[in-house]
């Protein structure tokens, strides 16, 4: 039984390693002064995003997966799914609706909303805090 506590310890931190190596904040790009290219275009030079949206939306944002491996928080949650949007840009999937906005982007996030929306306001950030179900919030920026 002590092998087999020690063989899970060992391999767990052997997974764990590498994700602690690669955690990446958001938390100033989420402050809102970027665009949505800046934001995707960076992610994706990093290799911290698949640069190949995996959703686009009717309302054209496009949804993007972590790396394998990456690690991204935003203001301290954990972050699942990054998305994004620029208006006439190669980079972005157009929907076959209306554009949310000409320019937008975010994380999202596991945290409740008001403890999202809390760490947000504490840290100075314009972005908008948006449900999308139990535990799951979204940390939006956009430009008209």
């Amino acid at each position: 039984m002590k092998q087999v506590l020690s063989a899970v310890i060992l391999i767990l931190s052997a997974v764990a390693l590498p994700l602690t190596c690669h955690a990446t904040a958001l938390d100033a790009p989420l402050a809102c002064n970027e665009t949505g290219h800046q934001f995707i275009a960076d992610l994706a030079q990093q290799q911290l995003i698949d640069p190949t949206p995996t959703h686009v939306e009717r309302n054209s944002i496009n949804a993007f997966r972590p790396a394998k491996g990456a690690e991204l928080t935003a203001f301290g949650f954990h972050v699942f799914a990054l998305v994004g949007f620029e208006k006439d840009d190669p980079m972005f999937r157009t929907g076959d609706g209306e554009p949310l906005a000409n320019s937008a982007y975010g994380a999202v996030v596991f945290g409740n909303d008001s403890s999202v929306q809390d760490a947000v306001t504490r840290a100075g950030s314009t972005a908008i805090v948006h449900h999308v179900a139990p535990h799951v919030t979204a940390i939006f920026c956009k430009r008209d």
